[in-house]
């Protein structure tokens, strides 16, 4: 008989021997895993939404839909998750998902390779990917309040570029004065005292910022903090946005600043730099979607179960 665990727990930062005390064997993940999903217990299909299913008692979290049996369809605690047809046990992918939580800055899909011994680094970096494609279809609320807006450019300095491929006068790679050519930008809005959402954009036109700030700050917001950057005058008139003049050398100007979103694009700027050392534009985004959920859950006492409902 399998010992049922309590109500749906709270864990957030754990200890190794936490980890191990609350995830001793596999059928201890897939419990959790089980009441994480359905607290009130599995009382619809998740193929036909038929409310009949019941638990096969030779198969341990394995159910059968009585409108499906026909076709012989059984489902598992995993089906519809990251961890479906897995070749890994779920207890490795609570081991990744914990490391990544607990490491502020990120940890390298190199280093979870030689933590968890897995037969090759492919593996780990699958398993990564995986679970920065889950922590970013976490649905948000749009942002109200002191919201500040600005954008980061991610890729490495133009003057250690091979001459043929800098860009701009004297090789400094200049786009606009920012120092951004052929680099990535992402662009990220944030609440003070609140959450943050940042997204990789293909450029810096009008047209872009605005529509990203129509998405994500709420047309109740108090204030909307800007650089002088020239796409933002599009939202003029749509919110009430102020600016700092940073070519001028000012930071700060009463509740007008941008230093929230700065400490923010700093947290990512040092994991890219000090933990995974270089980042593609093409996997830039999963990079991103893994700082917005710690940021955002950074307070939250379970941080770990809300990673594992986004799963």
């Amino acid at each position: 008989m399998r010992k049922p665990i309590k109500n749906h727990l709270q864990i957030h930062q754990m200890t190794i021997a936490q980890f191990e005390q609350q995830f001793p064997h596999e059928d201890a993940c897939k419990e959790y895993l089980t009441k994480n999903r359905w607290p009130d217990g599995v009382i619809r299909c998740p193929r036909c939404g038929f409310d009949k299913v019941w638990e096969l008692p030779s198969r341990a979290y394995h159910w059968q839909c009585k409108q499906c049996a026909v076709d012989g369809y059984r489902f598992s605690v995993l089906v519809g998750t990251i961890f479906e047809n897995t070749n890994k046990p779920l207890r490795d992918w609570f081991r990744v998902m914990h490391m990544m939580l607990t490491s502020k800055k990120g940890i390298s899909a190199l280093q979870i390779y030689r933590v968890m011994g897995f037969g090759s680094y492919n593996t780990a970096h699958l398993m990564c990917s995986k679970i920065r494609v889950a922590l970013g279809n976490v649905e948000f609320k749009q942002l109200v309040g002191y919201v500040e807006v600005d954008e980061t450019f991610v890729g490495g300095k133009a003057k250690n570029r091979h001459r043929n491929k800098r860009g701009g006068p004297g090789g400094t790679g200049d786009a606009g004065g920012t120092g951004g050519h052929g680099k990535t930008i992402v662009i990220g809005a944030v609440q003070r005292k609140g959450n943050v959402v940042a997204r990789v954009i293909d450029n810096l036109s009008s047209e872009t910022l605005g529509q990203f700030v129509r998405e994500t700050v709420s047309h109740r917001v108090s204030l909307v903090s800007t650089d002088e950057r020239r796409g933002y005058n599009s939202i003029d008139g749509e919110f009430p946005r102020s600016t700092v003049d940073h070519w001028n050398g000012e930071y700060v100007h009463g509740n007008v600043h941008t230093n929230t979103i700065e400490g923010f694009w700093s947290l990512v700027k040092r994991g890219i730099v000090g933990t995974f050392h270089k980042v593609s534009a093409k996997y830039l985004p999963l990079y991103v979607n893994e700082f917005q959920f710690r940021y955002n859950n950074r307070m939250n006492p379970d941080i770990f179960g809300a990673a594992i409902k986004a799963c």
